[in-house]
């Protein structure tokens, strides 16, 4: 089951990639402790720890949503054809991602809005695809909704100085500008409500404008918290933040304050890289959390 219902929105998942991010649980989640990758837990492997090789692997994945009569992309990977010089598992790509889209029912033209929860790589790499030698809107009726902190943080123009280094290299100038350029984006601050039943909320930590998109419809509740978490170790070892986050402890403060309220509102956790079922309910567990269940979606190994 790829698709389920909450309230009034559906929530469709469009795989792109699955599988090793060619990273060590060490060199990931530096500050992760050991042992919660060493206790043989089956919820662990095989979706998100290759333990035979001590792997990580994560999904890149687009969230679908239909709410309020549109067609909206939460987040749209990495993308085909982008020189990633610096980030070679990114680099060059050619996945099924449109045909995983049409099958779900959805041609570029339909989509309404592409929410980017962050701007790093694997965010925005379907923002734009090659026609000819120029990077076009992949979504030309789309209006795009960039976190405005992060344009302007990742613009090369303002010289800023990422943790990553050159690792978002080219990412700006042929996934988010051409955007820009055709009018199609949106750069909002702090909030911004999308319909009666969706919210985008800044949540900055893991980049400067990383944000965080709330479904409250009916009783249902959930959260598309983007890189706030990598895996779901981050759930029971909330301080354990990945290598890539740029303020180390805004990124912890912001991972503890989601979590919170998604386990005091019994709202479904769904980040933008897990594999298996996707998504996780959370509880509290002391000053910790624990998982107390996983979403309908089906593992992606169940789909080869």
């Amino acid at each position: 089951m790829e698709q389920i219902t909450l309230g009034n929105v559906t929530i469709t998942r469009v795989w792109e990639y699955f599988g090793s991010v060619k990273m060590t649980p060490d060199a990931f989640f530096p500050d992760s402790p050991k042992e919660v990758w060493n206790d043989g837990s089956p919820w662990l492997t095989p979706h998100f720890l290759d333990s035979e090789n001590n792997i990580v692997h994560s999904a890149i994945q687009t969230w679908l949503l239909r709410s309020g009569g549109k067609t909206i992309l939460v987040d749209t990977g990495v993308g085909n054809h982008k020189e990633r010089p610096y980030a070679p598992v990114w680099s060059h790509l050619e996945t099924d991602f449109l045909a995983n889209l049409a099958r779900a029912g959805v041609r570029p033209e339909d989509v309404d809005i592409v929410i980017n929860t962050h701007l790093h790589i694997d965010h925005v790499g379907w923002n734009t695809y090659l026609d000819g030698r120029h990077w076009v809107p992949t979504f030309p009726n789309a209006t795009y909704l960039m976190p405005k902190e992060d344009f302007d943080f990742w613009n090369p123009e303002n010289g800023h100085k990422p943790l990553l280094g050159r690792g978002n290299q080219n990412v700006f100038e042929d996934s988010v500008a051409p955007v820009h350029q055709a009018g199609q984006t949106l750069l909002w601050e702090n909030s911004h409500q999308i319909d009666a039943d969706l919210r985008l909320d800044a949540a900055p930590g893991h980049t400067p404008g990383s944000a965080v998109l709330t479904l409250t419809s009916g009783t249902d509740r959930a959260v598309f918290v983007g890189d706030m978490l990598h895996s779901p170790v981050q759930i029971l070892e909330p301080d354990s933040n990945s290598c890539f986050c740029e303020d180390p402890a805004g990124a912890r403060a912001t991972r503890r304050k989601v979590l919170g309220w998604a386990a005091d509102n019994n709202a479904l956790v769904i980040p933008a890289h897990l594999g298996g079922h996707g998504a996780a309910e959370v509880v509290r567990e002391a000053d910790k959390f624990a998982i107390k269940g996983w979403a309908p979606f089906a593992p992606y190994t169940e789909q080869a």
